[in-house]
């Protein structure tokens, strides 16, 4: 017998249990018989043999020869209801592609034959109504018998195995419970809520409780499913193909919510595998691998939340980030536990949104989520999908928009997931060139083939639809976007125009964006592409100078910014102005896409340290250097991101086995103040930024920006407005020299009479000096920096200042 995996990788045969066991026993011994009455063909002697009293029929042995009767002239001629040796032979081995053509009941020369599979059963009996049909043993677990009827019924069956009696619903009876139109649109590629007709789904079907399986597996020559329901031996439970589709259905009687299952699929050499279920909704906890059957019985209560979600498109609104890793934000807390304290402190900090690394399930959580195998299932370490939409639920209801990560650029190797599924490359590119990812030892998804295209368009709209996730960020698109990308010249093939764009890659793209945001009002996409690419916030019908329509996305990630920025601010002061072009030159084009500012895990991890810890000088400088940066980065245009640990200037690197080093900032250590004021700066700074509008309702357009002074190098100085759409400004100064500089002078509008200090990194209850600026600032009429008017300001050490009018 092949070997039936287990949920949690134990030895699949000690599932069975005893009683298991000897009924093996039992069918085995019985084949040497069956096999003589096959050979002797006494099989039609069979199809007489039982008595009809009434509308009941009693089972009796095999008749003798002379009780057969002829048929008279023009009657049918009873066949006999066994199977035959070719359908017997591919059920046993797991290759047989319609399993209900044969098995279940069937009219027949005669009456009904009934036919059935049951594994290690002892006796199988059908029930209809008053009829009690025994089952002639076949051998091999097959059963069969003819019932002299006109229609076939419906039935029930009533099964034996050693110790027990079972009365169970047959699978094979019903008709597919996969609609033609699922199946129409599966073929072209067009199936957005592909979850709905792939997968497990516990239904009921002609009036019966159970659960439909279906799976994509064009390539298997058999497909059966294993579980906790049939001790995973998938033998008597195969499923069948649905024509050219590639896709395999049953319906389970019995089977419900909860229940762990897999699929073993024969592949085209004869071997056999057992896989995850790729749409799966639920998953065991890892490192156990099982699909769980799963039904959402979640009571949304974010309606507000989605009512005006659409009200003002993202890149006109204000948004600041706050990165999260769920399994290391709190070691040990749940879905629903985090819902009782993330919310409140995401609140409490002014943050808009929270950007959740990815949530899809993952074998390896050192990969942070990046490599994933389940991509329809929350990840289960944290409770079941009904528990993770309570927590989008929770952020919701406290005002907090919920983006996630999603990476549809490659998945791992592992031998029960998507890696040659069913037997060949499937999911991924068929060309072991285009299929193996050069830098994460990974597989990339072939874009190109339309059902995997269908795969991941409807990913994307699931967790959007079913999950209510206001943004997905897309990991990795300068990845997809390049044939070329970490390879050698010979390891890769140019495109049919002979250029090294991912033609399939970015087809999919457009389609993902395009379907997302046609389907879900105020969702917004964000594209983590670190390459100059023309066009990924463009509309995808609007051709740009390279000849390509955009890619669609709402926002883009400046990795240009984040890395000049960074590398600036971890040079000592007195270096800063032989790099000062290292601030400025992200002006040159700002405005080229719609951007998000990141400062995310990626920038402090592997030895590149935590944010406070890039800065020079002693511990005070590093914490000054931290503030003037954040006020300067929410200050400068687009939305901003941070990831957790650095809103608190921690010191030692992320790790997701530790997460944020939260004792800093326990009033019992001696440095927690030193912490809390950096918290306090972040607190502030959204405080501020929400209510300005200058400071995101005109991001993407250049009206919204104008530089007031930006080639002070010598005095590492530099200064703009950000303009509202009526005109009012917010006056921005960064200072990243450790120095005062009194009486500064700086160009102002003529049009302000005033201006007011609103916040100034400096202050001593952010860990300060306190060089700060109480009282209105008016403006002189000596013109500077091209203004007709200025002002003259006492700037502090490693600073960054806002001014708005009074």
């Amino acid at each position: 017998m092949t070997p039936r995996p287990s949920s949690s990788g134990s030895d699949p045969k000690k599932t069975t249990g005893k009683k298991t066991a000897k009924a093996s026993k039992k069918a085995v011994a019985k084949k040497a018989v069956t096999k003589k009455a096959v050979a002797k063909k006494t099989v039609a002697k069979k199809a007489v043999a039982k008595k009809t009293v009434g509308t009941k029929t009693v089972a009796k042995k095999a008749a003798p020869r002379e009780e057969t009767r002829a048929a008279a002239p023009g009657a049918e001629v009873a066949v006999s209801p066994a199977l035959d040796a070719g359908d017997r032979e591919r059920l046993l081995t797991g290759t047989h592609h319609d399993p209900h053509a044969v098995l279940g009941a069937h009219r027949v020369p005669g009456g009904v034959a009934f036919r059935a599979f049951r594994p290690y059963a002892l006796a199988v009996t059908v029930l209809s109504g008053e009829l009690r049909l025994a089952l002639h043993d076949d051998g091999d677990g097959f059963f069969s018998g003819l019932a002299p009827l006109e229609e076939v019924p419906v039935h029930r069956l009533l099964v034996t195995y050693e110790g027990t009696v079972q009365e169970v619903e047959d699978p094979y009876r019903f008709l597919p419970a996969l609609g033609e139109l699922d199946l129409h649109l599966i073929g072209e590629g067009r199936h957005e809520q592909l979850w709905r007709a792939l997968g497990a789904h516990p239904t009921t079907h002609d009036g019966v409780a159970g659960t439909r399986f279906a799976v994509w597996a064009p390539n298997a020559r058999g497909v059966r499913v294993a579980g906790g329901f049939n001790f995973w031996d998938g033998t008597g439970h195969p499923m069948r193909s649905l024509g050219s589709t590639g896709v395999w259905e049953l319906f389970l009687p019995g089977v419900g919510a909860g229940e762990l299952y897999k699929f073993e699929i024969t592949r085209p050499d004869g071997s056999r595998t057992f896989r995850a279920d790729p749409l799966a909704r639920r998953t065991e906890v890892p490192p156990a691998t099982s699909s769980v059957v799963h039904a959402s019985h979640y009571t949304w209560g974010d309606e507000d939340w989605l009512a005006h979600r659409a009200d003002v498109p993202a890149h006109e609104a204000p948004m600041s980030v706050y990165e999260v890793h769920l399994p290391s934000w709190r070691p040990g807390l749940t879905y629903r536990q985090l819902a009782e304290q993330l919310p409140a402190y995401v609140a409490d900090l002014g943050f808009t949104h929270v950007e959740l690394m990815p949530v899809a399930e993952h074998p390896f959580g050192g990969s942070w989520g990046y490599q994933v195998t389940g991509f329809y299932a929350p990840t289960a370490r944290l409770g079941d999908p009904d528990d993770f939409k309570y927590l989008v639920d929770r952020l919701h209801r406290a005002g907090i928009g919920v983006l996630m990560d999603w990476v549809p650029a490659h998945f791992p190797r592992d031998d029960w997931a998507l890696a040659e599924f069913d037997g060949r490359p499937l999911y991924e590119h068929s060309d072991p060139l285009r299929a193996a990812h050069p830098d994460w030892g990974t597989l990339e998804f072939d874009f190109g083939r339309r059902e995997v295209r269908n795969f991941l368009v409807a990913n994307a709209v699931y967790w959007c639809e079913e999950f209510h996730i206001d943004g997905l960020r897309v990991d990795a698109v300068a990845s997809m976007l390049y044939l070329d990308y970490s390879r050698e010249p010979g390891q890769w093939t140019p495109n049919e125009h002979g250029g090294r764009e991912n033609l399939d890659a970015v087809a999919f793209l457009q389609e993902m964006n395009a379907t997302l945001y046609r389907r879900v009002p105020g969702v917004v996409t964000i594209a983590e592409e670190s390459t100059a690419w023309d066009g990924v916030t463009r509309a995808t019908h609007h051709q740009g100078p390279s000849g390509f329509g955009g890619l669609g996305f709402g926002l883009k990630w400046n990795m240009g910014w984040m890395h000049d920025s960074l590398q600036y601010m971890s040079r000592e002061p007195v270096h800063r102005k032989y790099h000062h072009g290292e601030l400025t030159f992200s002006m040159v084009y700002a405005y080229s896409e719609n951007y998000v500012l990141p400062i995310s895990h990626d920038e402090v991890v592997h030895g590149k340290k935590s944010l406070v810890s890039k800065m020079p000088g002693d511990w005070w400088q590093q914490r000054a250097n931290e503030r003037a940066y954040l006020a300067y980065m929410w200050a400068h245009p687009g939305k901003q991101l941070l990831f957790m640990g650095q809103e608190f200037a921690q010191g030692a690197e992320w790790s997701e086995a530790h997460g944020p080093d939260w004792w800093l900032l326990d009033p019992e250590y001696g440095a927690a103040a030193d912490h809390r004021g950096v918290r306090d700066l972040v607190r502030d700074l959204n405080t501020h930024y929400r209510a300005t509008p200058a400071l995101w309702r005109r991001d993407t357009h250049p009206s919204g920006f104008a530089w007031v002074v930006g080639d002070a190098a010598e005095d590492n100085v530099l200064a703009f407005l950000r303009l509202d759409a009526d005109g009012t400004p917010l006056l921005a100064v960064s200072h990243f020299a450790p120095v005062v500089r009194p009486g500064y002078r700086l160009g102002v509008p003529e049009d302000v009479p005033a201006w007011h200090e609103v916040l100034n990194t400096d202050a001593a209850r952010y860990g300060g000096g306190d060089v700060v600026t109480p009282d209105p600032v008016k403006p002189e009429a000596q013109g500077w920096h091209g203004h007709p008017a200025s002002i003259r300001l006492t700037l502090p050490p490693l600073a960054t200042v806002w001014l708005r009018p009074v």
